[in-house]
């Protein structure tokens, strides 16, 4: 039966309907800079709109060369890299979703050569010093994004996020920290906010009224001489007078000491600071981190503190979260247990991304949904996650698989993961797996 949660209710952005209220929010998978790979990419989101997701946000590509995060080829800035894209939203659109590319300038967050920034101050995080932004170029970075934002309604996109958060250098533009200029890009609040308002302002005039802008914005910098929270609330207004769409809320510098994203985070912990821009705006805003599980995204949504909820490593540990929370299966989805080994992990080190609880993340090339055309008895030996999954997949192509376990409980080394304080999240997923394996044709021994 069709769950009658908020979550389940229906949206408008730029008179597109929005099914419901999960967004895929935007994660580096690790294939954004490999355009000879763009097939898997766009399996990769196609699985998730297929699995009933409302809006995807891709990771994020560069307006331009200096904006990259790494040097890598992660740019769209010519009709050749529209063309490229197409297959990507194509292939969404095909399984009835909705996705937009997000834009990125890193900023003196970028891993290359070439980076810049407001002005010259390194990052803690990075090895090299950003060259300073001169007026021309920061004229010709506008224009870059105005650029990208064509581009990818070329490609056939429903939209772009511009990237605002996380202290990329939309964030370091706004933060006193980073921005020292003295000119009409620096000093007080109205000059610092000047480039992104520049910015969503070129892109609005370049989509037109029938695309998605959404402007994802730090609801809380969480670093000494970022963003005051007043002063997001002020921005959060001017956005949407130049004309986004809806507000998209990060939380914390890539730089910050204080975690946003690790198990030790309570669920739903930055909720109050989405609330406060939802209070001071007409757009839908959309909360963010450390939202895993449907019964946290609907609470959020009753106490009115956002409009829709962003979830990216959830949707990597089960594709069809949506069309399980919404069908009111909710205690069957692959629970993300934020522990951020296979996904942030793997993209810090150049690897493709995929997922501890989800062998099938941004692998699906590698799956074959078939039928077995010779099903065999399958024994797995051992019920931790790793057999769970073996046992599952099986399965679910036909076999006849008995699962052997020794103890009398399933969950392998989860079982003492769950045990610690800020993994809890790990008896979640042995949960989710029981559910799993109850419903399925799996023989437990």
């Amino acid at each position: 039966m069709p769950s009658s949660s908020l979550f389940a209710q229906s949206i408008e952005l730029a008179g597109m309907n929005i099914p419901n209220r999960f967004v895929m929010g935007s994660m580096h998978t690790g294939l954004e800079g490999m355009p000879e790979r763009f097939d898997e990419l766009a399996r990769f989101y196609a699985e998730r709109a297929n699995g009933g997701v409302g809006l995807i946000v891709t990771g994020g590509f560069s307006p331009n060369f200096a904006g990259r995060i790494k040097d890598h080829p992660c740019v769209v800035a010519i009709p050749e890299h529209a063309e490229q894209h197409r297959i990507i939203p194509d292939e969404v659109h095909k399984s009835g979703g909705r996705i937009i590319l997000q834009l990125l300038h890193a900023g003196r967050y970028g891993y290359h050569s070439h980076i810049v920034a407001p002005s010259p101050i390194k990052s803690p995080i990075n090895r090299d010093t950003p060259d300073e932004l001169s007026n021309e170029e920061i004229e010709q970075t506008i224009s870059d994004f105005a650029n990208s934002a064509k581009l990818a309604a070329l490609a056939g996109y429903d939209g772009v996020e511009i990237m605002g958060s996380e202290g990329y250098l939309m964030s370091q533009f706004l933060a006193p920290l980073t921005n020292h200029r003295s000119d009409q890009w620096g000093g007080d609040f109205e000059n610092r906010m000047r480039f992104p308002l520049a910015v969503t302002a070129a892109v609005r005039e370049a989509l037109g009224p029938d695309r998605i802008l959404s402007f994802r914005m730090s609801a809380h910098d969480l670093i000494d001489g970022g963003m005051a929270q007043d002063e997001g609330v002020i921005l959060a207004q001017a956005l949407e007078e130049a004309g986004a769409d809806c507000i998209s809320t990060g939380i914390g510098w890539h730089e910050s000491a204080i975690p946003t994203i690790s198990g030790t985070v309570p669920h739903g912990a930055f909720a109050e600071a989405s609330a406060k821009l939802k209070s001071a705006v007409s757009i839908p805003v959309i909360a963010s981190n450390r939202i895993n599980a449907p019964q946290i995204a609907e609470e959020i949504l009753q106490n009115n503190q956002a409009d829709m909820i962003s979830m990216a490593r959830p949707m990597l540990a089960d594709a069809d979260f949506a069309n399980k929370a919404v069908e009111g299966h909710a205690e069957e989805i692959n629970i993300c247990i934020a522990c951020n080994q296979a996904c942030l992990d793997h993209y810090f080190t150049d690897q493709v991304i995929t997922c501890l609880v989800n062998p099938r993340a941004a692998r699906e090339a590698e799956f074959n949904d078939d039928q077995a055309v010779r099903p065999k008895k399958i024994a797995v030996i051992g019920a931790g996650v790793a057999g769970i999954a073996c046992a599952l997949e099986a399965s679910r192509r036909g076999h006849a698989v008995t699962l052997y376990e020794k103890s009398n409980q399933i969950g392998g080394q989860f079982l003492l993961a769950a045990k610690i304080p800020g993994k809890e999240d790990y008896g979640l997923s042995v949960e989710a797996f029981s559910k799993q394996l109850s419903k399925s044709d799996v023989r437990l021994m």
